[in-house]
């Protein structure tokens, strides 16, 4: 017992923290997430119908411009980060390094520069009722999200497919019970605090836009999910994530930067 009270103590303070956070957190998840669903304006189930989100018509009717734009970004896939670079706390979920993520929204903090290299993709993105996050994730072939559950239902989740592998049946999606790929144009919405895993088992790479969204409540649990989403702010995982991109941002410029002149020189 000495023992281990000597090797715990040794253990850093922060990693002691989010040990902590992680252990109270799950124990109060399921508490918060039956409160919000109370309240909710929308349907509770895992995959949610589009006709609940008017605004989604937009994005799917504008989809070859964010296309378009993600197609430059794939230019420097080289300098866009694993997403366990920018989150440490993802790193149980993509440990392979084959999920890369290019933030323009994240953790409730806009990135100018990135925004500004994609702007049609932003205006669509910011015009979306109560977005947090909005990015591009790529996944390469092999990847694989093992089950996980998102922390809050009081935020949905939209993918908008992009580029998807020919061999549909081999990159899909699970959502509790259901299991479903993704389509070009074309979008869905879940709800991320039900059971979900995500693999590409094809040779082909897979991009889609991933948004983060408020889900439509009525009060109190709109004054509760703030109440949640501020305490969240303030713990480590996100003042880390918030550290990390700045610091990719800086470097993604340098990349691009470089290439350019290496253009201009050819």
């Amino acid at each position: 017992m000495g023992q281990a009270q000597t090797i715990g103590s040794k253990l850093p303070k922060k990693t002691l923290n989010r040990s902590w956070l992680v252990r109270t957190g799950k124990k109060l998840r399921n508490k918060f997430n039956r409160i919000l669903a109370r309240y909710s304006l929308v349907s509770t189930d895992p995959v949610l119908d589009l006709a609940q989100f008017p605004w989604v018509a937009g994005l799917e009717a504008n989809w070859d411009a964010v296309l378009q734009e993600a197609n430059h970004i794939l230019k420097y896939r080289d300098a866009v980060p694993r997403i366990n670079e920018v989150s440490p706390d993802h790193e149980r979920l993509a440990k392979s390094g084959l999920w890369k993520s290019y933030f323009m929204w994240g953790y409730g903090l806009k990135s100018p520069e990135n925004c500004a290299r994609c702007p049609e993709t932003t205006r669509l993105v910011e015009s979306i009722p109560g977005m947090r996050t909005a990015l591009f994730s790529i996944h390469a072939p092999g990847m694989h999200i093992p089950p996980h559950k998102g922390v809050t239902n009081g935020i949905c989740v939209l993918h908008l497919g992009l580029i998807v592998p020919k061999d549909t049946e081999n990159c899909r999606i699970r959502v509790d019970k259901q299991i479903f790929g993704w389509e070009e144009g074309k979008a869905f919405v879940f709800d991320d605090t039900y059971q979900h895993e995500v693999w590409n088992r094809t040779d082909e790479e897979r991009v889609i836009l991933l948004v983060q969204f408020d889900r439509p409540l009525r009060f109190p649990g709109t004054l509760i999910r703030s109440t949640l989403m501020g305490l969240i702010r303030l713990t480590p995982f996100i003042r880390d994530g918030r550290r990390n991109m700045k610091k990719w941002e800086e470097d993604f410029q340098r990349l691009e930067a470089q290439n350019k002149s290496t253009e201009q020189a050819d």
